[in-house]
């Protein structure tokens, strides 16, 4: 960060206790100071702009009437949380912020005593409340407040209310629920609860559903106001008792870029010049666009095709879609569960619809996945997107579990596209297939070169055949490409031959997948997903059930949580690039096959 700018209220501000030892009279001072500091920081290193300048007086009236870490800060969700990092002693790092090595782009207990939860999935932070009151109340550690700073868009989400419920009869658990209504997520947050928070907003409501609930209530206060809000939180916290406090804010409040931005307020940004708000040159055509251009050119074909998305209209690529056919995309909040049954019900009303959502959110959805979509054999299309190594945003939004969990969901066939024109043919694939659920994979990541393909092979594609080779690379979705210049550096420098297929469907199981596979020696599946559950391990365990003598092993990531890094990055630490995958197939084959003496490395 820039040393020469101003900024010494922010550059005093250390810990909680010196925030709450400022005159309040300093405090809009502080506030416009954090702005600037965020503008700056967030616009060099990429993350979570708009949200954040939002809440930047809300953050600071919470530190200033509950007192962390003796008192618990939560945060739903966690990309909200950049002001409470640099208020709690994390200043100096955030020119590392969502680099690998550095500060995470949400709490992390890891950082800092004030981080409780990771909490980068929507609507969970009221359940944890509910669990640590009652665990407090237990131990008889009373005296201690809980304020859970929860946007509007992840009230969407039935585990808030599922929450609510619970808290509502609880009249003794002190949690101060700070209610941050800027009226979205990404785009305007939708449904009858939105509406609830409009007639709030404007006194028009007839009753207040919290009230109803059980949950007291104060507001709307204004999410700017620094002296409305320590008073409105202060009483809050004096009751005791579950308590909504309802503030009104302005997403990207005091950046004219993100005031002006209609898609989303600049909720999240690349490295950009911070005056003009402008991104960086264009990068290629990523995996979403592609998706974007071919599913709208889908929807011009086939009146059937409709779209599902839980509050992602625009990251998963369903704007032109929308757009298009704006009767036919259907946003329902951040509520994957309720996407797929809804689709469920679509697919029994005679349509094909196609699910875009992040594959880290998926695993929210797996039972609705599995009972109310596969167990009847519905035609309903999820499209996984930021599948594998996601990159800066962490742990929580990697895609490495679904590749191990999907392939248990009978009759569900899932595809991994390893260049744009297989991810054009997959999904046309996958929305023709009219007897049971299909998953499409990609990562978030440029698209890149086209991978040709020699011939086809049952569902696979051949994509090298080196006669006489002791080594099949089984390359996976993107990985396929790494795997075809592994195969060609191996030969080139130490005259290994080496074939590869691209399996396309990773599953089921594909039996000319199978039958290539038992006609080598050594098989080495290449994939970024977990080892558990790999494609590789299902290889492998057909292979030793029919007897083969191949060798078959995996080669993905261990099954724990990976840090945050770019994508390049994590998969070149973990081997999973072109260099890395030739060194393992040395050293996996025998001596002997590679009669290179000395020169082995």
């Amino acid at each position: 960060m820039n040393p020469d700018i101003a900024r010494p209220l922010l550059d005093a501000v250390r810990r909680p206790e010196d925030l709450r030892g400022l005159p309040a009279a300093d405090l809009p001072r502080l506030a416009q100071q954090i702005r600037s500091f965020l503008i700056e920081a967030v616009t060099q290193t990429g993350g979570h702009l708009g949200s954040n300048l939002g809440v930047v007086e809300l953050t600071i009236a919470v530190h200033r009437v509950f007192c962390s870490p003796r008192d618990t800060i939560l945060f739903d969700t966690g990309h909200q949380a950049y002001v409470h990092k640099l208020l709690t002693g994390r200043l100096e790092d955030f020119d590392t912020l969502r680099q690998s090595g550095g500060l995470s782009g949400y709490p992390s207990p890891a950082e800092s005593q004030h981080d409780v939860i990771e909490n980068s999935h929507a609507s969970t932070a009221l359940s944890y409340a509910d669990g640590l009151a009652k665990a407090r109340k237990l131990s008889g550690d009373t005296g201690r407040g809980i304020a859970v700073m929860v946007g509007d868009g992840a009230m969407t989400g039935g585990m808030a209310w599922e929450a609510l419920n619970n808290l509502g009869a609880s009249p003794d658990a002190p949690v101060v629920i700070v209610l941050n209504d800027n009226g979205r997520s990404y785009l305007p947050t939708v449904g009858g609860f939105a509406r609830h928070l409009a007639e709030l907003r404007a006194g028009d409501a007839s009753e207040n559903l919290f009230e109803k609930l059980g949950v007291a209530y104060l507001g709307p206060v204004d999410g700017h106001d620094l002296p409305e809000l320590e008073r409105n939180l202060a009483w809050a916290r004096e009751m005791g008792r579950p308590v909504v406090v309802h503030c009104v804010t302005q997403k990207g409040k005091g950046y004219p870029p993100a005031e002006s931005d209609e898609l989303d307020r600049l909720h999240a940004v690349g490295a950009a010049v911070p005056l003009a708000g402008n991104p960086e040159a264009p990068s290629p055509a990523s995996w979403t666009s592609v998706f974007a251009d071919e599913i709208t050119r889908i929807g011009e074909e086939r009146p059937d095709v409709v779209c599902v998305t839980a509050a992602m209209l625009q990251p998963t690529g369903l704007g032109s879609f929308a757009a298009r056919f704006p009767d036919r995309v259907f946003d329902v909040g951040i509520a994957e569960q309720h996407a797929v049954t809804a689709a469920a019900g679509m697919a029994l009303g005679g349509l094909h619809p196609v699910v875009a959502i992040y594959s880290t959110f998926l695993g929210r959805a797996l039972d609705q996945l599995l009972m109310d979509v596969a167990l009847h054999r519905l035609p309903v299309t999820i499209v996984a997107d930021r599948a594998g190594v996601t990159g800066p945003d962490g742990p929580s939004h990697h895609g490495m579990w679904d590749s191990a969990f999907l392939p248990l969901v009978p009759g569900l066939q899932v595809a991994a596209p390893r260049d744009p024109d297989a991810l054009r043919q997959l999904l046309r694939e996958a929305v023709g297939i009219t007897d049971g659920p299909t998953v499409v994979r990609y990562p978030k990541s440029s698209a890149g070169r086209a991978v040709p393909a020699l011939r086809r092979l049952g569902r696979c594609d051949v994509l090298i055949e080196e006669p006489g080779a002791n080594v099949l690379l089984v390359g996976v979705g993107p990985l396929a490409g790494a795997c075809v210049d592994a195969a060609e550096d191996l030969k080139a420098a130490y005259g290994v031959a080496v074939s590869v297929i691209d399996p396309r469907w990773t599953a089921p199981l594909d039996p000319a997948l199978l039958e290539m596979a038992a006609s080598f020696p050594l098989v080495l599946s290449v994939e970024d997903g977990t080892t558990t559950g790999a494609l590789g391990a299902r290889l492998a365990q057909a292979l030793a059930t029919m007897g083969s003598a191949t060798r078959a092993a995996t080669f993905a990531l261990p099954p724990r949580f990976l840090p945050h890094g770019s994508r390049d990055e994590i998969l070149r630490a973990h081997g999973l690039d072109a260099s890395g995958i030739a060194a393992t197939v040395l050293k996996r084959l025998p001596r002997e096959v590679l009669d290179l003496g000395e020169d082995l490395p």
